[in-house]
Formats: C-alpha cells, structure tokens, sequence
C-alpha cells in the first residue's frame, strides 16, 4: 500500500474516533453545537472514504482510458473543497441559530474538544507533510479540509467555554474563521479546477524542462513546449529541431532527453519528445589555422586561429569565408575540448584537421554535435578542398 494510501487511511480511523468522542461529549453534555459538530466530523469520515477511493481509481489505466484516471485526484479535492465551503456556510448558521443553553457536564465537553483540536492539528500536519513529499492535490486538499475542522473544534470549544462564564463570543469568532475557511475553499477549487481544464504546468517547471533539453548538444531550436498536470503527475510535449539527418541517432537523442527530464523534475508521468532535422541552407567547413592565416595548424586546440568557409547547400563553390581568433589559446588544460565547443557553437557541419584525435576529448564533443571530421595531410586550404571536390575560392568578411 501507497503512502498515500495509508494516510488517508489514517484520517478515515481518525474521523471515525472523533465522531465517537464528540457525539459521546454531546449526549452527556446536551449541547447542541457538539452535537452538530459531530455530525460535522462524521461528514469528514465519508469525505475521507472517498478521498482514499479516488486515491485507488486514479492509479488504473484502461483502454477508455489510456493516460490513466489521474485527474481523479483533483476532481475529488474540488468535491472536498465544496465540502469545505458548505463547512464555512454551516459556521455561520449555527454560529447566528444556534445557542448552547443548560450544557452540563461542560467539562467533558471541554476536554472532548481540546482532544479534537489536538489531533487535528498534528494530523493535518502530517498530511501536509505527505502530500507535499509526493504532490498529491488530494491529500493536500484533505489536509486543508482537516484544518478547518481544527477552527470548527475551537469555535464550539469557545462557545462552551463562554457559556461557562456567562459570555458569549462564539458568534464573532465564527465569523471570522468562517472567512478563512472559505478563503482555503475557494483556493483548493481553483487548483482543482485548472487541471481539469488542462491548465499549462507552472513556468517554473517548464523553465527547468527548457534547460534540460537545450544543454544536450544536438538540439538546435526548441519550438514548442508545453505541459499540463493531472492529478500530481505532469504530461510533457515538446516539438525540437535535432543537428542530425540519422533517425536511429534522433531517436537515441530524444529518448536520453525524455529519461533526463523524468530523473530531474518529480512527478512526469509522460514526457512526449518530437523531433526534425535541421534545415540547413549552408553548410560550414571549419579549419585550424596558422597565425599566417594561410596554412593549415598541426594543432587543433592550441590554433591561434579558425577558418571557418561557408557554401550554399547544393553547391560546391565557396560563398563566405570567415577568420575568428581561438579564445581558448591561454588555457592551460583542455583546449581541444573547449576549441571543439567553440565550433560546435559557430554551427559548424565538417571540420578538417591534420592530424586524428578519435577517441580524445574534441572527437566526443564533435560526435555528440553529429558534426565530421575529416583528417587532411595537406598544408593549405585550397587543396584541402579540392580533395573533397570543392573548389576554394575565398570571400572573406
């Protein structure tokens, strides 16, 4: 059995002796507030039965219901808040009609109520607690529904104790915990009622889903992105353009970003990763260059500079060429690697270098980004090129 589950299970027993204890204090007492607050409490009973219900439907999934009946949870805790909001309507009833008049033994009365305040407080706590740990709008939503019932407890304990005395505050108090719990009511039916309408997630969350999928390498552009709860898990769908024309790749890449986002962000149920190719009008070639700007460097990440020589897509005749310093030249440990992120940043698709460096840190960088490397023995960009049927002719920026 669930956490969950034995929580609610918990209230449900704690409902149930509660209802004993007052109904027990109000028979012997004869007050009237008593007695209907322990009919109040045997109310929260059944609320509990149902809430532990909803817990056991929303796990099932079923062919008319593939995506699971999750929104159980949140079509039960709009039902609590109901039950909350006609609880604050009954406050204010018995606090304006109802007088406690010829109460004996209000000292059992006393200690019955201060024992009902007790418990609630620590229990709705507790659940609180539980419902926070694992998300569960229900629970949270029945933790808020026992706290109002902690108020409720103290305004007939108020009621009693006043009487005692020969003062009657009881009706001003009502009034003003009525409004409060009210307040909780109404916030409990929003939530509910947003993720039955397919509210989005909070843009906290996706924020976080949004950087989860931008640091993988090949993702290029995210263009859609959008979530919705329902109950305490959450549904995913992005739409991304990938740096690869490889479907198997694609589907490796998008697989890994789905498993990411479910190990870090609490709760996803589904997360549903569509992808397409990078659509690409040029196609960029990038060199390590001497400080001469005119040879091609024996040393990838220590190059001084990088010749970057764009051709339009379908064409072999060069359109652009570009010439960028290293920023990386100072750093004492990793400038392949770092060279290689610098690349892969300037949307290079090939790049040539004299000497192989697989399996080093640069090839992995390189991999990862789906661009090629080719390895050269020549010393000059044109003929370079020329070996891979290009033709070089530089218009530089």
């Amino acid at each position: 059995m669930e956490v969950s589950e034995r929580t609610v299970l918990l209230a449900v027993a704690m409902n149930l002796i509660l209802f004993g204890i007052k109904y027990a204090a109000a028979s012997v007492s004869g007050s009237i507030a008593l007695k209907a607050e322990a009919f109040h409490t045997f109310a929260d009973f059944i609320a509990s039965l149902t809430v532990f219900a909803g817990l056991k439907i929303a796990k099932r999934k079923t062919k008319s219901f593939p995506y699971g009946l999750y929104k159980v949870e949140n079509l039960m805790s709009v039902v609590i808040s109901l039950i909350i909001l006609y609880s604050s309507y009954k406050i204010v009833w018995e606090a304006i009609n109802i007088t406690s008049i010829g109460i004996k033994h209000s000292g059992i009365a006393v200690i019955s109520l201060l024992a009902a305040v007790s418990i609630t407080f620590y229990f709705s706590r507790y659940e609180k607690k539980i419902g926070q740990e694992i998300n569960s709008p229900m629970l949270l939503a029945e933790a808020a529904h026992i706290r109002t019932d902690m108020f409720s407890n103290a305004i007939v304990l108020v009621a009693i104790i006043s009487n005692m005395i020969s003062y009657q505050f009881d009706k001003i108090a009502a009034l003003i915990v009525a409004g409060f719990i009210a307040k909780t009511g109404f916030q409990i039916l929003k939530d509910g009622a947003r993720v039955l309408l397919d509210a989005s997630v909070d843009y906290e969350t996706l924020g976080k889903i949004e950087k989860l999928i931008l640091i993988t390498p090949q993702v290029i552009e995210i263009k859609n992105l959008k979530g919705r709860n329902s109950g305490r898990f959450k549904f995913i769908e992005a739409n991304i353009v990938l740096k690869t024309h490889d479907l198997e790749k694609a589907y490796f890449i998008a697989e890994n970003i789905e498993i990411h986002i479910k190990d870090e962000i609490k709760n996803i149920d589904q997360v549903i990763i569509h992808y397409e190719p990078l659509q690409k009008e040029e196609i960029i070639y990038a060199l390590p260059l001497m400080a001469d700007q005119i040879s091609i460097s024996p040393h990838f990440g220590e190059a001084p500079l990088f010749m970057f020589v764009t051709f339009k897509a379908g064409t072999k005749v060069v359109s652009n060429v570009d010439i960028l310093s290293n920023p990386n030249t100072k750093i004492e440990k990793g400038k392949g690697i770092l060279a290689a992120e610098f690349l892969v940043k300037n949307m290079v698709d090939y790049v040539l270098v004299k000497n192989d460096f697989e399996s080093k840190g640069p090839y992995y960088v390189f991999l990862n980004a789906n661009i090629e490397v080719i390895v050269t023995k020549e010393e000059w960009p044109k003929q370079a090129f020329e070996n891979l049927g290009l033709t070089f002719n530089p218009v530089k920026n």
